[in-house]
């Protein structure tokens, strides 16, 4: 099995190093003006502004608030979403370009407000950001160019602060970073209270519509005129925005370095490899994320985090690594969230699709969102329409590709034999696919012996799901649905938990 002992705790740092909040489950009946489901950045920051504007909220959590993507980020406040905006002019135009770094720019400048306003002790900070590439310099110049026409605050270079040597970068200035878990809980605090709600362990599972949306939930039903989604991929998805993206993971480790870290965040082009610090109680801590792959794909997932401990090692002093976490995140064909009204209806909204920049993305869609409740303009909602059909090949591309590999990955789970394996053979802390008595099951040894035997489908689509040996979780690798070994859902598409089976002992 694989040795973690040099990469530090399997936890986020963020999460650890705040205490956690303790809502109760819905209380069934309630009626409020506004339903927000999923309790992220993009869930939290819509119930404030909305409750900021004497707008009742009831935000409905699955499992625990900012625990989820947003608890494992790396909390990269930027515009700089890597090399994007020569792809955005290309796809969409020059004005399309513009429009993103927009709204993301402003949604740096609206984090900032609500810390300044409510003086929130959460490490925000104001800070440069790289994007660089260590062999194409041509690709960073026409990058460079395409942020210069978005009028971005940029410049290109040929040297960064960083300890090796670099082909070209993009510095992007006045960015930011900080807490997320401190500055969401805090946002969090204001929430409750005269007429409005938060609620945890409440996973809801269907949206019924009519001239008060009922939400139903596995702890009863809510209802309100407007109902947001922001549950990572919608489970209310009528337009089927599942099929238009895919399901990526990407890795980070916490460690302390002899010398004190750069002036900025950092981010490559290759492998996305990104650096940031962080305050922490033991001093700076530097944060390197990135080796990102397709969910559900990897036959060994902990490989993802020594490549990491490999960069790490290979460019600073490091003296321990204290941390390492995961996270999973959507990539849209076209490269730009969809945020705005659900298709065929007026008063649903959905947030999703944030690419891994969802300090930022998720922002912008709380922006976007609450102005269209509010009925106020808001000059970058058909950007961002989760509608839109905007012709585009590279997208098109991206998408019969993408979906493709599902239904390869569908056929392949369906058609493939498995060798007949004994439970016992199983060694402990092993996940693996297993064939018992002709019937397919996945199953998982802890470390006192005990088995848990489960079925290989996927409750969404039924993808046979895959063993992830480094968070202990079976992956779906058609839509990203994920499930703890012991088959309760932690990721949707999927809604359900895997089925469970008593498996004997032979």
């Amino acid at each position: 099995m694989n040795d973690d002992q040099n990469l530090g705790k399997l936890e986020s740092f963020w999460m650890e190093s705040t205490p956690g909040r303790d809502y109760g489950t819905l209380e069934e009946g309630l009626t409020v003006d506004v339903i927000i489901l999923g309790a992220g950045i993009a869930g939290i920051t819509s119930a404030y502004l909305l409750k900021k504007a004497e707008v009742s909220v009831a935000l409905i959590e699955a499992r625990k608030i900012v625990k989820d993507v947003t608890g494992h980020t790396t909390a990269k406040i930027t515009s700089a979403h890597n090399v994007i905006y020569s792809n955005l002019e290309s796809n969409f135009d020059s004005n399309g370009a513009r429009i993103y770094a927009e709204a993301n720019e402003r949604a740096i400048d609206k984090i900032e407000s609500i810390v300044k306003e409510r003086n929130i002790e959460c490490d925000f900070k104001r800070i440069p950001c790289y994007v660089y590439s260590e062999d194409e310099k041509d690709m960073i110049k026409k990058e460079a160019k395409a942020c210069e026409d978005a009028k971005l605050p940029v410049s290109y270079t040929e040297s960064t602060p960083l300890p090796y040597d670099v082909a070209a970068a993009i510095k992007y200035k006045n960015q930011a970073e900080f807490h997320p878990r401190k500055y969401l809980l805090n946002l969090a605090d204001t929430i409750t209270g005269n007429g409005s709600y938060i609620f945890e362990g409440t996973r809801a599972i269907d949206v019924k519509k009519g001239e008060m949306n009922e939400v139903v939930t596995d702890k009863g039903s809510v209802q309100a005129k407007n109902v947001i989604v922001t549950t990572h991929v919608p489970f209310y998805d009528p337009g089927r925005l599942f099929a238009r993206m895919y399901p990526s993971m990407s890795y980070a480790l916490g460690f302390y370095a002899s010398e004190p870290f750069l002036e900025g965040m950092f981010i490559s082009t290759k492998l996305t490899f990104t650096y940031r610090s962080t305050p922490s109680d033991k001093g700076e801590m530097i944060i390197v994320s990135g080796a990102n792959h397709k969910a559900g794909h990897e036959k060994d997932n902990f490989e993802f985090y020594k490549k990491l401990e490999k960069h790490a090692r290979g460019h600073f002093n490091v003296k321990s690594i204290d941390y390492h976490w995961s996270t999973m995140d959507y990539i849209t064909m076209d490269k730009v969230p969809y945020i705005g009204k659900v298709k065929f209806d007026s008063r649903i909204y959905v947030a999703t699709g944030f690419m891994k920049w969802g300090m930022t993305s998720g922002t912008v869609a709380a922006m976007i969102i609450t102005d269209m409740i509010l009925g106020n303009d808001n000059k970058w909602s058909s950007f961002f329409d989760p509608s839109r059909s905007k012709p585009v090949l590279e997208s098109t591309k991206e998408f019969l590709g993408t979906n493709i590999d599902v239904a390869k990955e569908l056929l392949s789970g369906r058609l493939s034999r498995q060798k007949s394996y004994k439970p016992s053979e199983l060694e402990k802390g092993e996940g693996r696919v297993l064939n018992v008595d002709g019937n397919k099951v996945v199953a998982y040894k802890d470390e006192n012996g005990k088995v848990y035997a489960l079925s290989s489908v996927c409750v969404h689509l039924g993808c046979q799901v895959n063993w992830n040996n480094a968070e202990k979780t079976w992956d779906c690798p058609c839509h990203g649905s994920r499930y703890t070994y012991d088959g309760e859902v932690l990721h949707g598409p999927a809604l359900g938990n895997l089925k469970r089976y008593e498996v004997l002992e032979k």
